[in-house]
């Protein structure tokens, strides 16, 4: 088991123990739509990384930030340490509607050109594994990306983990198809025996736009190759409350933020005693 792997099962875990916990953080990410269509993305990654930092007890959590960017060896928005083990991994946040998921921006563009290069559909398994073996594809081994989905009209969300191994293992054929209806570039898709769609290399080159390149999937689609960490969906609802209490910081002293900072920890302290965080 990867130290990734391993610190999902224990998230399901304590998820499966305390669904209140993640009910409550995730309904204040999504409410932050209600700021800005993509003010949740960003603060999700803060919000996880306490989560972590607050019950799980064997973890511990740092939020690499933005202004590293550059200097980032993965694709990553948290760090994350095992406090038994002291093995330190890299986890990208991606807030994603219930659809398309990028995985993996391939930022130096070496999936598509790889996969051309075989001149049309992949069947044979030895290409097949040739592929997988390939540094081009390395996204299958060191990637650990987190989705948190969500769907805003029924506002329920969901932890969906795609299983990176079952895809690798899994693969039958990878096809390549032109342009399709709604769709301008061509793409590869990674199919099973059964003929269900797993995932997709996308069109682009190095100079392209990050969403028209990379290794994508669909959520719907693809249901059977993610593990849910919530165990299925769960509701959410906006906390109105929070959106005041933002604005309300915002024009607020330090001063201010120090003493409602003491009432939060209280709050967090509650919750702790009355869950099983064993």
């Amino acid at each position: 088991m990867t130290p990734y792997k391993d610190f999902t099962t224990r998230l399901k875990l304590l998820i499966g123990k305390n669904p209140h916990l993640i009910t409550t953080t995730l309904s204040n990410v999504f409410t932050m739509r209600l700021i800005g269509n993509k003010t949740h993305g960003d603060l999700a990654e803060i919000a996880i990384a306490e989560f972590i930092n607050q019950f799980m007890y064997d973890f511990k959590s740092v939020h690499v930030g933005k202004d590293l960017y550059r200097a980032k060896s993965h694709e990553e928005d948290i760090k994350i340490i095992n406090e038994v083990t002291k093995v330190e991994f890299p986890v990208s946040l991606k807030a994603y509607g219930d659809g398309p998921l990028q995985l993996s921006t391939d930022k130096h563009s070496v999936m598509f050109p790889r996969l051309l290069a075989e001149k049309g559909d992949i069947v044979d398994k030895i290409k097949l594994q040739a592929i997988f073996n390939d540094p081009a594809f390395a996204v299958f081994n060191d990637i650990n990306v987190l989705p948190l989905i969500y769907d805003e009209k029924k506002q329920k969300c969901n932890i969906l983990v795609f299983d990176y191994e079952a895809a690798r293992t899994k693969t039958a054929r990878i096809a390549h198809e032109k342009k399709g209806k709604g769709r301008k570039h061509p793409v590869f898709r990674f199919y099973d025996k059964d003929g269900d769609y797993i995932c997709e290399v996308r069109y682009g080159n190095a100079a392209a736009n990050a969403l028209q390149r990379g290794l994508w999937t669909h959520t719907r689609n693809a249901l059977k190759y993610f593990d849910s960490v919530t165990d299925g969906w769960i509701g959410y609802s906006h906390n109105h409350v929070l959106v005041k209490l933002f604005s309300h910081a915002l024009i607020s002293t330090s001063a201010g933020h120090e003493d409602a900072l003491k009432r939060l920890k209280e709050d967090i302290e509650a919750q702790k005693k009355g869950s099983n965080l064993s």
